[in-house]
This record gives structure tokens, sequence and C-alpha cells, in this order.
């Protein structure tokens, strides 16, 4: 009898498990793949991220890991461009985009070094339920029998197509449709910052990564998707060289070192996230489009979030269920304003963003300030402020 089980070990589950275990709860995780294995992903932390993995104390862990620091961010739009850097939180400016089978096995480790019972290759195929509760998990193990355990709580970190949510019949409360298709690789000797181009119909985003390569995405509205998938890499290219010459020539004078990724199932979402003997986590509760790389960072934020409000009312009724209907509201309210704006970004219609835009060139702090307000830095609430405001009254 473990006091929690989570099904997933990635950026949600990982962080969840590592939390409650040092808060003294016997917990066992779950994981189908075995690490390191890499996984679709845009891979950028935004500063509350890096934030929060100081607090966890796995900074150090991830600049060894040879991720190369981003303190540079540029964005450029039709007739715009901008330079800077979002504020940093919590004393972390710098960020890092890890590949994930870098990031992934960092975040476990640190869970089993908490007293976290880790089993990989071990794939979640039902819950077991007493009544209405769910009280165990059914799973296969990496041998192939069928095995099961019992716990106080489950904890659904397993992802947008989530089986946790699918046995327990958890509803969509927001939804969305699908606003754009994504497809990207890894380039050598690209040198690059945190680069972002947009013009209608396109978003190009180029992220330092691990081993001194260059992860280059592109995406492209959703109704082209049938058409880019038969065709992705002349595509691919031709998104660049259309969008950004000046990257098309740098990708040129490189290489590309692996295949081509992609998907356009980007799904956008926030699902009821408990129930008795059950919570969601990660892109298993909340998902949005991956255009503004907020995947990982979110994930952090809800793991530090529910082992917050859980505490120590693991095993009082009434306190565990306000905690989680506490936890539910703060997904709404941590992130019904950056999933407005990401839908806003993936529409890929900037003409009337790339005009306010225009009005913060020559004012520093407002850039920062708009790139704050992706990263979560800034509010939107705080960024239309006096000042944003008499910039754009006077230009």
């Amino acid at each position: 009898m473990y006091d929690v089980i989570v099904i997933g070990a990635r950026c949600a589950g990982s962080p969840t498990a590592m939390l409650f275990a040092r808060q003294g709860y016997r917990v066992l995780l779950l994981e189908k793949a075995r690490f390191p294995q890499d996984t679709l992903s845009s891979h950028y932390i935004h500063q509350p991220g890096m934030a929060l993995l100081g607090r966890w104390g796995l900074v150090d862990a991830l600049r060894d890991a040879g991720c190369r620091p981003i303190d540079h961010e540029s964005y450029e739009g039709l007739g715009v461009r901008l330079d800077g850097f979002s504020l940093p939180v919590d004393g972390y400016r710098t960020t890092y985009a890890p590949r994930r089978f870098v990031l992934d096995p960092i975040l476990a480790g640190a869970a089993v070094a908490s007293g976290v019972e880790f089993r990989e290759s071990c794939a979640v195929t039902d819950l077991v339920f007493e009544d209405d509760r769910v009280v165990g998990v059914r799973y296969t193990t990496p041998g192939g029998a069928e095995a099961s355990d019992r716990a106080r709580l489950v904890v659904g970190a397993d992802g947008m197509r989530s089986l946790v949510a699918r046995k327990v019949g958890a509803p969509n409360v927001v939804e969305h449709p699908r606003m754009t298709c994504v497809y990207y690789s890894y380039w050598a000797e690209v040198p690059s910052h945190f680069e972002l181009y947009e013009r209608p119909g396109r978003w190009i985003a180029a992220v330092p990564t691990n081993d001194d390569l260059t992860l280059i995405m592109t995406y492209f509205p959703q109704d082209e998707f049938s058409g880019v998938r038969t065709a992705v890499e002349p595509a691919y290219l031709e998104a660049v060289r259309t969008t950004t010459p000046d990257l098309f020539e740098r990708m040129s004078a490189g290489k590309r070192v692996e295949q081509m990724y992609g998907t356009g199932h980007q799904e956008n979402y926030f699902r009821k996230a408990y129930g008795p003997g059950w919570v969601l986590l990660g892109d298993a509760v909340h998902h949005k489009d991956s255009i503004t790389a907020r995947g990982i960072t979110d994930a952090f934020i809800q793991a530090q979030s529910l082992t917050d409000h859980i505490g120590e009312r693991l095993h009082d009724d009434a306190a565990l269920k306000a905690a989680l209907r506490r936890y539910e509201k703060d997904l709404t309210n941590d992130f019904l304003d950056l999933y407005q704006g990401v839908l806003n970004v993936a529409e890929l219609k900037p003409e009337g963003r790339t005009e306010m835009l225009r009005k913060l060139v020559g004012h520093q702090v407002l850039i920062d300030r708009y790139f704050s307000t992706v990263s979560g830095a800034c509010s939107l609430d705080d960024f239309y402020n006096a000042e944003l405001l008499t910039v754009l009254d006077q230009s």
C-alpha cells in the first residue's frame, strides 16, 4: 500500500513524485518507457520553471549535462524586430532548452534520490476501483507479467492521451480546436540564440540545446497539415527560407543531424482535474499548442502547486478534497490567461500584434516586460501598465 502512485515519469510526474516523497510519503512512480528516451518536445524552460528547478536543487545537474545557457531572445515580425529577455524569477534569468533524454532522467533521478520507488518499462493498463473511488492501478511489468498496487491517491501524469483521464471519465471543461501543426529537427554548426520569427501563416523558432545543436521548429496552420505531412522536409525548408532568410543561410552552412519530428495533434483543453482517489497533472489535465513552449514550465508549476496544497493532508478525507479543489482552481487562475495568449499566437495572424510591438522599439524595459508575459514572469495586467499605455498613446 503506497500513499501515492504517480503514472508517468516525465516533466510532470517525476517532480510530483519527488515532492511527495520529500514530504515523507511512500511513493511509487511508474513509467512505460525506459530512460533515457526522447519524446516530442519544444524543450524550452521559461524563467518560472528555472526558479523551481533552483528551488528543487536541480539547476547544477542541468548545467552539467551540457545544455547551452540562453540569455538573449529575439522576435522578428512584420516590420519589427525586438531583442531582449524576460525578467528573472527568484533571481533566475538564464534559461535552458534541454533534450528530453537529458532532462527526464535528471528529474526521475531526483525522485529516486528523494526515496521514490521508480519502475520503468511498466505500462499501466487499468485503474482499481472500490465503489466510485480509485484505489490503485494495474500494469504490466518489464517481463510481461500482470501486477497491481494500491494507493491513497493516484496521480495521472500520463500525457495528452491520459489513460487515467479516460478511465475516470474526466471531461474537458475548456476546449478549443487544433490550431497548428509543427515539424522540427536538430542542426549542427548553426549559431543561434533564442530566436522567434513570425509571418502570416508561419512561425519559426531556433533554440540552442545540448551538444552544440540548435533546435529549429516550423509551425503551419492546422488546415495545411494534410499537405505538409506528405512532403515534410521541403515544406519545412521553404517555411524557413520565406520567413527568415538569414536563418535559412545559417542552416544552409550547417547540417541537419537527425530526422524530422512533428505532429498535427496539438489539442487545446482543460480537463476536470480530480475526483475520488485521483488527480490529473501536466498534459493530462491541461494542454495547449506548443508554439510558446509552455509545457515543461507549466508541468513544474502544477507539480509544486499540487504537492503544496496537499501537504500533510493526504489521509484526511475532507482536507484532501479541499486541497484538490484549490489545486483545480489554481489551474484556472494560473493558466487561463496564458492559454488564451497561446491561442492568439497559434492563429498565425500576427498583424494586430506586430502593430503594437512596433511601438515598443526603443523602450527596452517594455520589450523585456513583453517577453516576460510569455515566460510567465510578468502578468498581462502588469504589462499593460501606465508606462505602456503612454507609449502606445504617443506612437
